[in-house]
């Protein structure tokens, strides 16, 4: 099942998509079909077999999506004619069949916002208030609206990964199939390792490479974690550091050009731009967001004085590049096809073929028949919580545009920010961290686009890019936020740290990520909007300067370790500085230096610390 759900991507991406409906119910369809027969229904229980049940649910879920195939002009003419019982019943089953395939592999928060979402569509005419309540739908209305039309579970977003997104995942996957991920490491340590804290900053290196293949903050911080957080602790990183370095460096991989995480292919579709703008944008933020925690990892092994690598124990940059060189092929292949104004379904075809190409150069890298079925197999799989996400989204999606809520959400951020705009950015920025607590990136990218995203464009006039990376941002960095930080979680169970600890220590490193967001919300060069050479090096500087002091002031060292006082200017300094005005970047600036000034004239205290 797999395997085919993988072919007939591949046969789509080549020879073109089926029309959007169809598309979209054979991507949905095969996908719960496999979720019921590898999924079981309560955690923890053993899948040796597959019990009748789920068998019979797989094959009911393929059915009720593969109907709008079946009966498809039967299902158009019933816009206008009506539904039938037997339609509504499908309908029904089907957005049932969605919330508990995507119970089984992504959890019940998003579940339980859908069925919130529903219930609202329902009786929302019950509701007192006068700001929440609209005029109520009855189920006939809401159960087709949501199965049978373009704005519910076969809305834009699950277009949008049955066209792009699952092609872009098998290509990841074929990537680490190839041994690409073992190669960025090396690279990243025969960069970086040499250096103060060599090998918490060829972690933040990996990691962004990674990123370049792999949407996944979890997925990245497992697959390059049970490499580079071992040899942290070992260069004396205590173990939450190494474990936070690992997961804010793999949470940065869904910023990360040129493939970003699956929510980026949809902001194409939402800010109505090519996806190559969307990479270019998204570049100079997603460079400062790891510049910040370089910066972050180097003031950590200062303080605590954790020196590099001796060179002679690191890979040969140039030996490297000559016999692994090739592997950066499929990645260059996919940015020029972009660049060159491909749609980014044929850049990730070109890009698959170029990465299978590559495999077969070296024997240990070639794959047998049995080892393509595998990578086919596994492109499906690590495909289908996407696929269940995005449709639950989808729910949640139609939900605000059958109710209008979008809009009285819009009105409800404008009237408690009372016309400021900081008060607007700091509510959604808020929404965005706490849906992202228990959303999947996309589905919260998908949520908060839909209803936050329209209120700061249309009362404040912010340029749409901006607006929407801001809150793709705040989504994302959920995955690093106490108390749920899911890829802290992640790297504290590689590393044997204390969890919560670890998303602490996670936050200060990866401050950035908090503030750059409103880096490019004041000043939109950053994000390639209006954009003068001047002014772009400028906003690229004050950025970086601004990030590292605030990074300094929480981590507690800049030219020493830093007192109590210093660390309050060097925040202030920090904050100061991403502003875009002369007057406060000024101050800002000539603040930091004259801190850096003073703590050169002290003593170095580091000297008189146990180096334990």
């Amino acid at each position: 099942m797999g395997i085919t759900l993988t072919c007939f991507h591949l046969y789509t991406g080549y020879f073109g998509t089926l029309p959007s409906q169809q598309q979209g119910a054979v991507h949905l369809g095969l996908a719960l079909g496999m979720i019921f027969l590898l999924f079981p229904a309560t955690r923890g229980s053993g899948r040796q077999r597959v019990p009748w049940y789920d068998v019979l649910l797989a094959f009911a879920a393929t059915f009720t999506a593969y109907y709008k195939i079946l009966f498809y002009e039967e299902v158009l003419r019933a816009r206008v004619t009506g539904y039938s019982t037997f339609d509504l019943t499908i309908a029904a089953l089907g957005v049932l069949f969605v919330l508990e395939a995507t119970r089984r592999t992504v959890g019940m928060p998003i579940v339980i916002m859908a069925s919130c979402a529903i219930l609202y569509a329902l009786f929302g005419n019950m509701i007192p208030s006068q700001i929440l309540s609209h005029p109520g739908f009855s189920f006939s209305q809401v159960s087709p609206y949501l199965w049978f039309r373009e704005s519910g579970v076969f809305g834009t977003p699950l277009q949008i990964s049955a066209r792009f997104i699952f092609l872009f995942l098998f290509f990841g996957v074929v990537l680490m199939h190839t041994g690409v991920g073992r190669f960025f490491n090396d690279l990243a340590f025969a960069v970086t390792g040499r250096f103060t804290g060599g090998t918490g900053k060829a972690a933040v290196m990996a990691s962004s490479f990674q990123g370049m293949i792999s949407g996944s903050s979890i997925g990245n911080t497992v697959a390059s974690g049970s490499f580079t957080i071992p040899m942290m602790k070992n260069a004396r990183f205590k173990p939450e550091v190494a474990g936070a370095v690992e997961a804010s460096a793999s949470t940065g991989g869904q910023i990360m050009p040129p493939l970003m995480g699956a929510a980026a292919f949809i902001m194409v579709e939402y800010v109505g731009v090519s996806y190559r703008e969307i990479m270019y944008s998204a570049l100079i933020p997603a460079l400062l967001y790891f510049a910040g925690i370089f910066i972050g990892v180097h003031f950590e092994a200062k303080r605590h004085r954790i020196l590099g690598i001796p060179k002679d124990q690191l890979p040969s940059k140039r030996k490297l590049m000559l016999e692994k060189g090739y592997m950066l092929l499929p990645l260059l292949v996919i940015v020029g096809t972009i660049t060159a104004g491909f749609t980014p379904q044929r850049a990730a075809l070109m890009g698959i073929a170029c990465a299978f190409a590559v495999s077969l150069i070296r024997k240990e890298t070639r794959p047998s028949l049995r080892k393509l079925l595998l990578i086919f197999e596994q492109g499906a799989r690590v495909a289908l919580p996407v696929i269940v996400a995005v449709a639950s989204a989808g729910i949640i999606a139609g939900v605000v545009g059958m109710t209008g809520l979008g809009s009285k959400f819009a009105a409800g951020i404008i009237s408690l920010a009372d016309g400021v705009l900081i008060l607007a950015l700091l509510f959604t920025m808020v929404a965005c961290i706490v849906l992202g607590m228990g959303l999947p990136t996309t589905a919260n990218y998908v949520v908060t686009a839909t209803i936050a995203a329209p209120a700061l464009i249309n009362e404040f006039g912010l340029p749409p890019m901006a607006v929407h990376l801001f809150v793709f941002y705040f989504g994302i960095i959920a995955d690093i936020t106490p108390p749920v930080c899911l890829a802290a979680y992640a790297g504290a169970g590689i590393a044997r740290a204390n969890p919560m600890k670890t998303g602490f220590t996670a936050v200060k490193l990866a401050i950035g990520a908090f503030i750059i967001p409103y880096a490019f919300i004041f000043n939109p060069m950053l994000v390639m909007v209006d954009v003068t050479p001047l002014g772009l090096a400028s906003a690229v500087l004050f950025s970086l300067l601004g990030i590292m002091g605030v990074s300094s002031a929480l981590i507690g060292y800049f030219v020493r370790d830093s007192l109590p006082w210093e660390r309050l200017v060097m925040l202030a300094a920090g904050l100061a500085m991403v502003v875009p005005e002369l007057l406060t970047s000024g101050a800002g600036l000539i603040a930091m230096a004259l801190i850096g000034w003073l703590q050169q004239r002290r003593p170095d205290s580091s000297a008189l610390k146990p180096t334990t």
